[in-house]
């Protein structure tokens, strides 16, 4: 059962993903994130910019955009780490991923490979993409996770301790960042 969602449920939803409708209940998106340079630890000089928008649909799946501009390199991989503010987390799920930089679970869409320019990346995350991160007591893995593990990263996003990052060709370790913030009722 591990991992397994209805087919209900997937048609549903990847209806939403092909439509380019990722946030089907709100008007405006229920998680929000500003990404800029001066939130990567160690601070980055902040050219970039981003937004990641995501509405949680339950405690089993997120819809997600997520979108780049004035990156200084190519960007290389996306993630929603597990991590309070001016703290490095472990990696939970992939926003993205490359040939060269890939999501254990492959299940990520592959990174926009627009040099400079503006991205965007939209998606929807369930407990198969679930990475961890093991040493902060979330297990997951190649095989992702459980639902269990997943809703318990859904109660940290609601929290505030999680946030988005995006690693460039330019800045390996992450050119632009952004804690992400619950808003219109999906706080804990």
């Amino acid at each position: 059962m591990k991992n397994r969602l209805s087919a209900a449920f997937w048609a549903g939803n990847m209806g939403l993903l092909a439509s380019g409708n990722v946030f089907p209940e709100a008007k405006q998106p229920l998680l929000r994130a500003t990404l800029i340079g001066f939130q990567e630890v160690p601070t980055v000089s902040p050219v970039a910019t981003g937004q990641f928008r995501a509405t949680i649909i339950s405690d089993a799946a997120i819809a997600y955009e997520h979108t780049s501009s004035r990156l200084e390199g190519i960007v290389t991989q996306s993630h929603i780490h597990f991590g309070q503010k001016s703290v490095t987390g472990g990696i939970s799920r992939w926003l993205c991923q490359t040939a060269t930089d890939l999501d254990r679970t492959k299940l990520a869409p592959t990174c926009p490979q627009e040099a400079k320019g503006a991205t965007t990346e939209k998606g929807m995350l369930t407990a198969a993409n679930l990475l961890g991160p093991s040493g902060q007591d979330i297990a997951g893995g190649a095989t992702g996770g459980t639902p269990e593990e997943f809703a318990e990263i859904v109660k940290a996003i609601r929290a505030g301790t999680a946030y988005a990052n995006v690693r460039s060709s330019k800045i390996g370790s992450g050119e632009i960042r952004g804690q992400i913030e619950a808003t219109r009722g999906q706080r804990d």
